[in-house]
């Protein structure tokens, strides 16, 4: 689950980091001739960057124990 839990958090990061630099630039993202405005992106970011923060905090908030999906007191 904490490999699960670093892709998504780096994952939503870049997809933040991607709509942020759209926001400074003024790109253009043309969808099958349709222009998408800037709001589009401001959205963008926000929600990515919000699931980038949730995933941190859920890999902080789950038991180690847990982390690689098998249990550390049973005898080897």
């Amino acid at each position: 689950m904490r490999a699960y839990l670093l892709v998504s958090r780096i994952l939503f990061a870049l997809i933040a980091l991607f709509h942020l630099t759209r926001l400074f630039t003024h790109w253009s993202a043309v969808i099958g001739g349709w222009t998408a405005p800037l709001w589009i992106s401001g959205l963008g970011f926000v929600v990515a960057g919000a699931l980038s923060i949730w995933a941190a905090q859920l890999s902080r908030r789950e038991p180690a124990e847990e982390m690689d999906g098998f249990p550390r007191d049973l005898p080897p």
